[in-house]
C-alpha cells in the first residue's frame, strides 16, 4: 500500500495562540472539559526557519571538537573490538588513536574548505508565527465556547 500523501488540515478555527505551549494548554483544557479532542488539530501557521547562532568558531574549537568526538567514537569501537581480542587494552588504545585521527580529519577538512565564510556555530529550528487550534465543524462552536472560558 503506498504511503498517504500529506494533506492540509481540515476544520474550523476555535482558537489562535502565539506559542505552541499555549495551544497545547488550550487542547488540554478542552480534554479536561470532556470535549472530544480527537477532532482537534494544532496547526503551526506562518512557518519560519530560525537559525540561532551559538558561538564563534576558531581552529582550536574545531580541532578540539573533532578530537573529542573522534576519541569517544574510537573508544566505543575499541571497546567492542576488545571483547573479541586476546589483548583488549591494545584494541582500546588502537581504537582511541584511530578515532582521534579520523575526528581531526573529518572536522578540519570541512572547516578549511569553508575558508572563513562561516566562522560560527548555530542550530536550526522550524517555528511558527502562531498556532491555530482547528476543530471538526460539528463541534467547533462548543469548542470555541469552552476556550472562551480559558484565561491564558
Amino acid at each position: 500500500m503506498p504511503a498517504a500523501l500529506p494533506t492540509p488540515p481540515k476544520g474550523w478555527p476555535i482558537g489562535s495562540y502565539p506559542t505552541y505551549a499555549e495551544a497545547q494548554r488550550a487542547v488540554d483544557f478542552l480534554s479536561d472539559q470532556q470535549f472530544p479532542v480527537q477532532q482537534v488539530t494544532i496547526v503551526g501557521v506562518d512557518l519560519m526557519q530560525v537559525e540561532r547562532v551559538t558561538g564563534r568558531l576558531s581552529w582550536p574549537k574545531v580541532l578540539g571538537g573533532g578530537v573529542l568526538t573522534g576519541a569517544w567514537l574510537g573508544l566505543f569501537i575499541g571497546l567492542i573490538l576488545g571483547f573479541f581480542s586476546p589483548n583488549p587494552w591494545s584494541a582500546l588504545l588502537t581504537g582511541l588513536i584511530a578515532g582521534v585521527f579520523f575526528g581531526l580529519i573529518t572536522s578540519a577538512i570541512p572547516y578549511a574548505m569553508a575558508r572563513g565564510t562561516r566562522d560560527f556555530s548555530s542550530t536550526m529550528q522550524l517555528v511558527a508565527g502562531r498556532y491555530d487550534v482547528l476543530c471538526d465543524p460539528k463541534n467547533a462552536e462548543q469548542g470555541r465556547d469552552l476556550l472562551a472560558r480559558l484565561t491564558i
